[in-house]
């Protein structure tokens, strides 16, 4: 019998069983499982389609370490370490990360009343050495994924036919932006959850204390 998959929400939030955080996870228990539904749909389905395992495990490690959450990118980065030339791929992506990371949000708006929000930013390119390293299609994952975490306001037409000149198709696009949006999610619910367990045992220091 496969052994289940742990939550990974939990795993990378260090929440122990019968915790503070985990007694508050529990009172939502819906929205607990449909968190780890959505894990296992996008980095262990059942069918890999348009995107390989390999694919999914590169563009999460790369999102997460933008977003500077070094547990979950170390944990895909664990992921990627499962399938065939690892190394090589995995040292790529962290190259990568290091061109690309910056802060953000910024960009542009739509000419109109936003357009007073607008700010500038680098537009992230893949270096030629990851572009022969990770293949077109790959290499325009990484670009667009960079695109919606820094740059959401600039998404349109033109990024998603650049994804299209390299090889995905409409499915395999959709389930990009799907991966890039869960794992945004996911970072800010694991930091979310951490500063409650740290709360959590806070109080019950102060209350041991008294």
């Amino acid at each position: 019998m496969t052994a289940p998959v742990p939550d990974v929400i939990d795993l990378l939030a260090g929440i122990r069983a019968g915790s503070f955080v985990d007694r508050i996870r529990a009172q939502r228990p819906e929205t607990r499982a449909n968190a780890q539904k959505s894990y296992l749909a996008l980095f262990e389905p059942t069918v890999e389609g348009d995107i390989t395992r390999a694919e999914r495990l590169a563009i999460a490690v790369f999102v997460t370490a933008l977003h500077g959450a070094s547990a979950a990118s170390e944990f895909y980065a664990a992921g990627i370490g499962e399938v065939g030339g690892a190394a090589s791929l995995l040292a790529t992506v962290k190259a990568e990360v290091a061109r690309g990371r910056t802060d953000g949000p910024y960009g542009h708006y739509p000419q109109g009343p936003l357009t007073v929000e607008d700010r500038p930013g680098p537009v992230f390119e893949v270096s030629e050495f990851g572009r022969v390293a990770l293949g077109a299609k790959l290499s325009a994952a990484l670009e667009h994924s960079h695109l919606l975490v820094y740059r959401p306001r600039e998404s349109s037409p033109a990024a998603l036919q650049k994804l299209l000149d390299a090889g995905w198709n409409a499915t395999g696009t959709v389930t990009l932006s799907q991966i890039v949006a869960f794992l945004s999610f996911q970072v800010r619910v694991i930091a979310a959850l951490a500063a409650l367990d740290q709360a959590g045992q806070g109080s019950i220091v102060a209350t041991a204390a008294e």
